[in-house]
């Protein structure tokens, strides 16, 4: 009784689901099938590219816009302003995470980029915008997948929700720059105020409304699923027609893949085991300990994708090299949540194992 109740208190308070769906567990697959059929489409329909970008404002196609702004919009309803007010009730692990997701994380992954893609800006602005944005939203899933403290993850993917407002952009501003990148922070402004600005705005007022009329049990049950379902398929769209417009780049430049995700993962590693490290010598528990390791390494794709259309094009190498960080999402994180368990199983935390994992 005790689980269920646990598990009822973790749906109200994140409005999450607590297990991977179907499309969850195999993203990689349906990442990669959408590659396929993306550049299948680009090569049995070559005028495609031609007829979407005629339907487009700047450089940002109207209907792309439409899908990444359904994909941003689901995460924002995360945002628990009522959990802001915890902050100063266990501060050490919050305060650790937010020094991994806006110091140790971007410079790590600036880092890699320099040691790995000389030579390539856009895989550069990749890894940079997807090094910069922490995750907010399936952290929730994966801190509960590994048992750790709900408390602090809502309040720490509430936080992450706030200061992506204020820090992303000076933060890929300052990293292009060390790298002497330019890019148009117009463009840059344009897409955090359309693509978190906007959603986040949304999200309150149509949080607080629906609540209000219809209950926060038919919010979590029903409209955030079908939300979360449509930000999905949004989702897939976007990745099918990004890699119809770089069918023939991808054809004869297949190593441009390859290329980034080398940089990605070593910095994953790089990130986590810092984490881990640092946990270990804070002596945080369990609990803590985890939930800091996963947040604290994540990364927020639908934003770095999003940016980078925005900016460079969707039919750009810097659009596509951020769709790797989709890409590794899955396999990387549910990593962290299995290493968390075997570490704690060693006893590498000064807490005792939670009792439910032996089950």
């Amino acid at each position: 009784m005790s689980e269920i109740k646990t598990k009822n208190e973790i749906r109200n308070k994140a409005g999450t689901p607590h297990e991977l769906g179907l499309f969850g567990k195999f993203l990689p697959l349906w990442v990669a099938l959408c590659i396929f059929v993306g550049i299948v489409l680009s090569q049995v329909v070559p005028g495609i590219s031609k007829a979407i970008n005629s339907w487009s404002i700047g450089q940002i196609s109207i209907p792309i816009g439409i899908c990444l702004f359904l994909m941003m919009y689901p995460g924002m309803l995360n945002l628990q302003a009522s959990e802001l007010k915890k902050l100063g009730k266990n501060p050490k692990p919050i305060i650790l995470t937010l020094i991994s997701n806006w110091i140790v994380a971007p410079f790590v992954g600036l880092m890699m980029a320099r040691i790995f893609l000389p030579g390539h800006e856009q895989l550069v602005v990749a890894i940079i915008l997807l090094s910069a944005s922490p995750c907010t939203a399936m952290v929730l899933v994966w801190g509960w997948m590994a048992r750790g403290n709900q408390e602090q993850n809502v309040t720490n993917t509430s936080l992450n929700t706030i200061t992506i407002i204020f820090l992303y952009v000076p933060m890929v501003i300052l990293l292009t720059g060390i790298q002497n990148i330019p890019i148009d922070t117009t463009l840059l402004i344009i897409s955090l105020i359309f693509f978190i600005g906007l959603p986040l705005v949304l999200g309150l007022i149509s949080k607080r409304l629906l609540t209000q009329t219809k209950g926060e049990d038919w919010f979590d049950g029903s409209y955030r699923p079908i939300v979360e379902k449509v930000s999905l398929v949004a989702l897939l769209i976007t990745l099918v027609i990004l890699f119809s417009l770089n069918g023939d780049v991808l054809l004869k430049n297949p190593e441009l893949l390859l290329l980034i995700t080398i940089p990605l993962l070593v910095g994953f590693a790089i990130v986590v085991a810092y984490n881990v490290i640092i946990t270990k010598l804070f002596k945080l528990k369990y609990k803590e300990a985890v939930v800091t390791v996963i947040i604290g390494s994540s990364s927020h794709f639908e934003i770095a994708i999003a940016t980078a259309i925005a900016m460079y094009g969707i039919g750009s190498v810097a659009a596509l090299g951020t769709t790797m960080g989709l890409f590794w999402e899955v396999p990387v994180m549910l990593s962290i949540v299995y290493l968390g368990r075997y570490l704690q199983k060693r006893g590498f935390w000064d807490s005792q194992f939670p009792e439910e994992f032996n089950n």
